[in-house]
């Protein structure tokens, strides 16, 4: 089912994974950052009808093509949106050769033993044959560590790999993300139990079974490595997690078998009232910045 071209990039090719998945609650800052104020719009509606905007320009931007943007991640509204007339998923692929993943996650749960898990996600099998029917490749969802707590830990990464099993059977790849606060005291500590338990969740797969992995630029370079090289993963892709992007572009240049897949650092520096040709020359200069820390 997985269209093989897709496939062979996302494995293979040189570049990084963009993040356009903004949901509802960081939305406001999104738009925020980009020069829209909440006096902007009244209602979801508007605010959703902005950030698309946003997001469409982003997507039509010369700079934004396969050569180093290999993938880019949806949200849900956004794989039901258009660009130019022609759905998202479609447009990115067919127009700049880019392949598309969906972000279906419902958000965090409260923390508990030192970790965020996923909310339940009941419709979920109903939104992956959205999906497949919009040409969607993969899919993300994120869950959030904070502390070096084993059981919370083992719990999050159990949980992303049931949910990941359903993604596989459904035709799609998914890009399994527990986060490591960057800030949290343990951060060195929980990678390490981190990496544990996804290799062993790993292990158990089926050997057709296909997931990539998002995660944060761990603390002592080249940790994931052994992950990168497992038969079932694809990609190891990283998450800015709210470094700068100089400083995530640094980090992840030490981690040579992770690329990137970055969000806010994409859009550093980008604002509404820019001219297409300085919006243009903006994205494409974080582009390249984030490309050349992914090779």
């Amino acid at each position: 089912m997985t269209n093989p071209q897709m496939a062979r990039q996302i494995a293979d090719k040189n570049g990084f994974i963009a993040a356009l998945d903004q949901s509802g609650g960081s939305t406001p800052k999104a738009l925020r950052l980009y020069g829209v104020n909440e006096d902007a719009y009244s209602n979801d509606e508007e605010m959703f009808g902005l950030i698309h905007e946003m997001r469409a320009r982003i997507i039509k931007a010369p700079a934004f093509n396969g050569e180093k943007v290999i993938g880019a991640i949806l949200f849900e509204r956004t794989m039901d949106g258009e660009v130019d007339g022609t759905p998202t998923a479609e447009y990115l692929w067919n127009a700049h050769q880019v392949v598309p993943f969906l972000k279906v996650d419902k958000g965090l749960a409260d923390e508990a033993n030192g970790v965020q898990m996923m909310k339940p996600m009941p419709d979920l099998d109903h939104l992956l044959e959205r999906a497949v029917g919009k040409g969607i490749f993969g899919t993300k969802m994120r869950s959030v560590i904070k502390d070096a707590n084993a059981e919370g830990i083992k719990a999050v990464v159990a949980q992303q790999f049931e949910v990941g099993q359903q993604i596989v059977a459904a035709g799609l790849v998914p890009i399994i993300e527990p986060e490591v606060d960057i800030n949290s005291a343990t951060k060195a500590e929980a990678e390490e139990l981190l990496k544990a338990e996804i290799k062993a969740q790993l292990d158990a797969l089926p050997s057709d079974a296909k997931v990539a992995l998002k995660l944060t630029i761990p603390s002592k370079a080249g940790l994931y490595d052994e992950l990168a090289d497992h038969a079932n993963v694809v990609r190891v892709v990283a998450l800015s997690g709210g470094y700068t992007t100089d400083d995530a572009c640094a980090r992840l240049a030490q981690n040579p078998k992770m690329i990137a897949s970055f969000s806010r650092a994409l859009t550093e520096g980008l604002n509404v009232a820019m001219s297409d040709e300085d919006y243009d020359a903006a994205l494409g200069a974080n582009i390249s910045k984030i490309y050349d820390a992914s090779l």
